[in-house]
């Protein structure tokens, strides 16, 4: 029942099929960021600081809500790659059934909530009178493609847990250029405002899940679904729920964190405002190879935890561990000498009073979360790794840890010390997950049967043998 299309991640030297697999998920998340950046870019070259800083403060929100998606189908996927990894491939077929018939109604209640109750959001978050029109434009458009953002995650998850990672890239690689377009067309011939800034990413994420609904269905013989497979089953849908919804939530309570640090942040004015959006967008980028060897530790666990080869997964965890480690000193250093540039993307040259108040604040912010990248290499490798052993539940912990951490800068710290303080927000937020994740990962790995010991010594040890 296999075909070229899937790769078995259970056998063959860890390292190698880590990077073959990550790689082309790097790609495709850098391009994902790169459609995300064009939109602040062009938002704040053609429409101003006002707008830059509309825009920016509804990450917060925008990671909240679609965290929960991107985080609920990433879960759904986990039960495809255990059962693919057991060549269980009935299973398979019925877990992507009901998989589908929940993620429509998810979709549509998401949808629904919050694009009723978009106004009372931007309220609550206190947003600045002139920013909020602004923010509303960019962020409800956002949210009436709910529907199109699940569709692409949850059929882009379903072909990276048969092994393929590349495919998804293509679609999204396609769809990013799109959005370029679209942005250039919408913002600067039509003149649509922001809002043309959320249509272009609305549509261009409908075009890419599109193109992975048709590529499976006639490339994925495994996937041909009958009758059968589309009768919701309540074993199946617990067991959906019961990765799904926990690693929606990790997501979702570490936004919680996030929302009350925009606040704060909304109380110091366009000008932090505008930094910060700088910043993090910059920050997103680079920080997308950390993401994909989550996304990736997730796969790999999944499929050799469902072949019963938990010390693959530990092994895997180190071979990682050494890649991220390296990438994030280097990152440091290039954010060191070259982090004033990169936000100074964002900034309109022509704006003297805006570059020069804005740029060294957005600089700070950059930098002092690259003293602490390391860290949050662990939340995601970590993280990610808990779910794909089928722990799901630990890493909405994790996320509460981020949350605390978040929370009590933004409440009792920001108020005092003011921008610094929210330069080290997230960093703390980092070193608090790791607090609670390193004892749950062994935890977990104990319990499979795979106690802690160092996979340099195993890997000598065979040498020697």
């Amino acid at each position: 029942m296999r075909n070229s299309k899937t790769r078995d991640l259970t056998s063959g030297a860890p390292m190698g099929l880590l990077l073959s697999f990550m790689l082309p998920l790097l790609l495709g998340m850098l391009f994902q960021q790169f459609y995300n950046m064009v939109d602040t870019v062009v938002v704040g070259k053609a429409l101003g600081v006002q707008a830059l800083a509309g825009v920016g403060s509804t990450g917060s929100i925008s990671f909240l809500v679609l965290g929960l998606c991107n985080g609920i189908c990433a879960g759904f996927a986990i039960p495809v790659a255990q059962r693919f990894g057991r060549r269980d491939y009935d299973g398979v077929r019925k877990f992507v059934g009901n998989m589908i018939l929940l993620t429509a109604v998810l979709a549509g209640i998401i949808t629904l909530v919050t694009t009723a109750n978009c106004r009372n959001i931007l309220i609550w978050m206190r947003n600045p009178e002139d920013t909020f029109q602004f923010a509303y434009d960019y962020i409800l458009l956002i949210f009436l493609g709910i529907p199109a953002t699940m569709l692409y995650n949850l059929l882009s998850g379903i072909i990276r847990s048969l092994g393929d990672s590349r495919t998804p890239l293509y679609f999204l690689v396609f769809s990013s250029l799109l959005n370029v377009v679209l942005d250039l067309l919408f913002i600067v011939r039509f003149h649509m405002g922001v809002a043309g800034a959320g249509a272009a990413t609305l549509l261009s994420q409908l075009v890419s899940g599109l193109l992975c609904l048709g590529y499976m269905a006639k490339n994925f013989p495994i996937l041909h679904l009958n009758r059968e497979d589309l009768i919701p089953d309540k074993r199946y849908i617990r067991h959906l729920l019961a990765m799904g919804l926990p690693m929606g939530m990790q997501y979702s309570i570490t936004a919680i964190g996030s929302i009350m640090l925009q606040t704060s942040v909304n109380t110091l004015g366009s000008a932090a405002m505008a930094a910060m959006t700088a910043g993090s967008k910059v920050g997103a980028f680079v920080l997308c190879p950390f993401e994909a060897m989550g996304s990736t530790a997730a796969t790999f666990a999944g499929q050799n935890i469902g072949a019963g080869k938990p010390q693959r997964v530990r092994t895997g965890v180190w071979d990682a561990s050494i890649l991220g480690t390296a990438y994030a000193l280097v990152l440091l250093v290039v954010l060191y000498f070259c982090g004033g540039s990169l936000t100074s993307l964002f900034l309109n040259p022509g704006d003297a009073a805006a570059m020069d108040e804005i740029l060294p604040l957005s600089e700070q912010y950059l930098l002092s979360c690259a003293l602490f990248y390391i860290p949050l290499l662990f939340v995601y490798l970590l993280r990610f790794t808990i779910q794909g052993l089928g722990y799901s539940g630990l890493a909405v912990v994790a996320g509460v840890f981020e949350m605390v951490a978040r929370g009590t800068f933004a409440l009792c710290l920001v108020p005092s010390l003011g921008f610094n303080a929210v330069c080290f927000a997230s960093p703390a937020a980092w070193v608090m997950a790791d607090v609670f994740l390193f004892p749950a990962y062994f935890h977990c790995m104990k319990k499979q049967g795979c106690a802690f010991r160092f996979p340099v010594k195993l890997t000598a040890a065979k040498a020697k043998g």
